[in-house]
């Protein structure tokens, strides 16, 4: 077992890794910007260095300052979290040169998941349907029209690298196509530094679903159900569920069946995602995430297994603590975002409480929210044996739960979740457009 483990992360997420490892006997060291001093993920740690000022580029982004403070800390291992660095590999690369263990896959593999047009063509490999599309980047406006008729419209404009809605563009006419493929490009050069973008049709009605994998690269792959995210504004997750309104038992096995056959190929280690688009009746591969994921706790209760705590041992020892034959779902999950919509300081938080209830936070009363890094501040999660009795749950939690200070979305998501169309469980990504005026009225 290693002895101490460096969190190239901030928040939420670093205060998540640190309870797992004190679990596990592994001191922490956490890193900070000079806005992050006052972090709780600071303040929990064993020891905590300064990487930078508040621009993520000049310390959270700064592959060579979170090595240095790893190797004058003496840890033996980087935990990437979420966000930031943790689907670079070229930051894995050099986490390994420096003789350091990287908590996640081998670069060689993040490399060939983070480009999504490899991606689709591996998942097709291994017998995944993949959402109709183009067989490599597309450049050339004229095979573009072309791919575009054939494909028929609407048709989107998606980048090979990255994610999170950049470089992202839904054409609807032939009109707009060289245009919009011109601006998506920019967009992911700007974000990404890489300009390659592909097209896929554009399907209108469909859900986002997700499987959690867990493996440890020496062949044994465990899913630990799916996940519904299909409730995001612009591209960004706001509730997440598991298991999946829209999946059914055979739908989940044939999902599963392929994701298993692809991470095993791949001799993949640790915690990752593979995502699809879900659409009468029938599945699409769209990416995987090479890392754990921010909605992880809601596959945590259904299967009562510590995501965080098998990643690191699987990557650390090459081995996992859990059986994936023995793997069951049990009950159901959500989990709300809570986000800052202004920055401020903590007057007052008061945490919900009582059975099946988790709060996922770094606030505490006092703390100074900075305006500088993304706006989740929050994760409430609730569990019950059933859809009805956890959304009972978190309407409840949402009533209970204040954050005085700052403003944020709770009354949003209170809102949504006591919305008939999302309490009937039949909806899709579409979903939050179709109500978005009334939320945003919501104060």
């Amino acid at each position: 077992m290693i002895k101490r483990l460096l969190i190239a992360n901030r928040g939420e997420i670093a205060v998540r890794v640190i309870r797992t490892c004190r679990e596990l006997g592994i001191e922490t060291v956490a890193v900070y910007s000079t806005a992050d001093k006052e972090n709780l993920h600071v303040r929990m740690a064993d020891k905590a260095v300064c990487v930078g000022p508040p621009a993520s580029a000049k310390s959270y982004l700064v592959r060579e300052n979170l090595i240095m403070a790893a190797l004058r800390s003496d840890c033996q291992a980087i935990h990437p979290g979420v966000g930031f660095l943790s689907e670079n590999a070229d930051f894995a690369r050099a986490v390994k040169k420096e003789g350091l263990i990287f908590i996640g896959p081998d670069a060689e593999v993040i490399d060939l998941l983070g480009d999504k047009v490899r991606a689709r063509e591996t998942a097709s490999r291994f017998g995944l349907p993949i959402t109709p599309g183009t067989d490599g980047p597309v450049s050339d406006p004229a095979a573009a029209a072309k791919d575009a008729e054939r494909l028929g419209y609407p048709v989107i404009i998606k980048a090979a690298s990255g994610g999170g809605g950049k470089g992202m563009r839904i054409v609807r006419n032939a009109a707009d196509l060289a245009e919009n493929i011109s601006i998506a490009s920019r967009e992911a050069e700007a974000n990404f530094a890489d300009g390659t973008v592909f097209m896929e049709k554009y399907l209108e009605t469909t859900r986002h679903v997700e499987l959690q994998i867990l493996a440890d690269g020496n062949g044994n792959v465990a899913v630990l159900g799916e996940r519904d995210c299909s409730v995001q504004k612009r591209h960004q997750k706001l509730i997440e569920e598991s298991p999946s309104p829209g999946v059914d038992d055979s739908m989940r096995a044939r999902m599963s069946e392929g994701a298993v056959r692809m991470f095993r190929e791949l001799k993949y280690r640790g915690a990752g995602t593979i995502e699809f688009l879900v659409a009468d009746g029938n599945f699409y591969f769209m990416e995987v995430n090479a890392r754990v994921q921010v909605e992880h706790p809601v596959s945590e209760y259904v299967t009562g297994v510590d995501i965080i705590r098998q990643q690191i041992l699987a990557c650390t020892e090459g081995r996992m603590e859990i059986d994936p034959a023995a793997i069951r779902l049990d009950g159901w999950a959500v989990e709300c975002r809570i986000n800052a919509l202004t920055p401020g300081r903590i007057t007052e938080l008061q945490v919900p409480g009582g059975p099946g209830v988790r709060f996922d936070s770094f606030l505490y009363q006092g703390y100074h929210v900075p305006p500088h890094y993304d706006s989740m501040v929050a994760k409430l999660i609730v569990h019950a044996p059933s859809r009805p009795l956890a959304l009972a749950r978190m309407n409840r939690a949402l009533s209970e739960l204040r954050v005085e200070g700052i403003k944020t979305n709770r009354l949003q998501q209170l809102w949504i979740v006591n919305h008939p169309k999302f309490r009937s469980g039949e909806f899709g990504t579409s979903y939050y457009a179709e109500i978005e005026k009334e939320v945003e009225s919501v104060r």
